[in-house]
């Protein structure tokens, strides 16, 4: 056996359960650097590369016994680091719909409590137009006015189709119009 082991030679002392950790620590040493800088490209940020990269590890904590070599280790990780990227991403981006449904929730009285409210000033009457959306439309409204967040991204992320979200957006626009020139 070589100083530093192959593949292969990981795979097989992971495998002897007197070796298993000491091999899982190696694959881990040998990877890691790898891995990191692939997460990081697809998340950016370092702490969130960090927490995606031992999801990954811990993964293929779990997982080693069953590989089946029908592709190269290198591949195998490469796969769950990708997976678990775009996973935490689409974590990322559902929580921020949730909570944002959930600062919507109560706004319009939290608007006319406002010190500063005044009904007369268009960007009050936008606020409280957005208010008397139903909530799915108030969502598209918001993620696509203010975020600018592409329908396929929105699509993604609230499970519907783009032209549901486009539709829905207009439906928005139209109903905000109308509150804003009645009101």
């Amino acid at each position: 056996m070589s100083l530093v082991p192959d593949d292969k030679e990981l795979l097989e002392l992971f495998r002897d359960p007197a070796s298993k950790e000491k091999a899982y620590t190696s694959i881990v040493r040998k990877y890691q650097e790898k891995l990191y800088w692939h997460i990081r490209r697809i998340v950016v940020d370092h702490d969130d590369t960090n927490d995606v990269l031992q999801n990954v590890f811990i993964k293929v904590w779990k997982g080693l016994e069953n590989f089946r070599e029908d592709s190269r280790l290198y591949t195998w990780l490469y796969r769950i680091a990708s997976n678990e990227s775009l996973t935490f991403l689409e974590q990322q981006k559902k929580r921020q719909a949730v909570s944002f449904n959930d600062i919507q929730e109560g706004l319009s009285e939290r608007l006319k409590a406002d010190k500063d409210f005044d009904p007369s000033k268009i960007e009050w009457k936008l606020q409280l137009a957005i208010q008397q959306l139903p909530e799915k439309q108030r969502l598209v409204f918001t993620l696509r006015y203010y975020d600018e967040m592409p329908y396929e991204d929105m699509s993604k992320i609230l499970e519907t189709s783009e032209g549901a979200l486009k539709a829905s957006y207009h439906h928005a626009a139209k109903k905000i119009e109308e509150y804003i020139l009645n009101h």
